[in-house]
């Protein structure tokens, strides 16, 4: 419905209006409001699995800001990082890496970059794939890789295999990269990418609740 670009930019501002918010309930409220932005676009069982990784990371970094410098401050650091990377995840679930590549380089930047971009969102996923069945491989063969000091001297059986394979997978993409002529001038794109009266309806209303949000912090210090 959206240009990937209108949701890269809404991204930008929804990552300012949570970094300027102090309050936990303003907080809460956003959080919520992208709870319900998972569920409407069906991302609430994966949002689930990711955040098992992510609570810990919070948790962490509320109680050392906690320790530095009250509850309240830890409470808000916590959360905040939580709705932050939230904010990523929802831009991440509804935008496919290539649309998003293709429209910058409708921008402006340079397709090399672009691509990076693309490549590093889409082989993520697939790099903690072949993790997950390394790590599921080794442990049948009888090898301790739970996390822990003593499972460190096994390591090496984790990460040797996983290195082969990323490098195979980086060689595949060279090939079929250079099969399909990168690099040459004359690119032509299936899909056509523009911004219109919708998104820039969308960014304007966005940038005015931004700033009008900014507008009564500042106005009440």
């Amino acid at each position: 419905m959206f240009d990937p670009r209108t949701k890269l930019i809404l991204t930008f501002y929804c990552t300012i209006l949570i970094v300027v918010s102090h309050r936990l309930t303003i907080l809460g409220t956003e959080g919520g409001a992208l709870l319900l932005f998972i569920i409407s676009i069906g991302e609430f069982k994966n949002y689930l699995r990711w955040l098992r990784l992510v609570i810990p990371m919070s948790l962490f970094f509320g109680a050392v800001t906690w320790w530095s410098v009250n509850a309240d401050a830890g409470a808000v650091a916590a959360l905040r990082l939580l709705i932050l990377t939230t904010v990523f995840f929802s831009f991440f679930a509804c935008t496919v890496p290539e649309d998003l590549a293709n429209s910058l380089v409708k921008t402006g930047v340079p397709f090399t970059v672009a691509f990076v971009l693309s490549a590093g969102l889409n082989f993520v996923p697939v790099i903690g794939r072949k993790a997950r069945d390394v790590l599921d491989a080794q442990r049948a063969r009888g090898i301790p890789l739970e996390p822990g000091w003593r499972a460190l001297r096994h390591y090496p059986a984790f990460l040797g295999p996983l290195l082969i394979q990323a490098f195979q997978l980086a060689e595949d993409l060279a090939e079929a990269m250079e099969t399909r002529g990168f690099g040459y001038p004359g690119r032509t794109f299936l899909k056509t990418y523009q911004l219109r009266f919708h998104d820039w309806l969308v960014i304007s209303a966005g940038f005015i609740i931004l700033a009008g949000f900014i507008l009564i912090r500042l106005l009440r210090f």
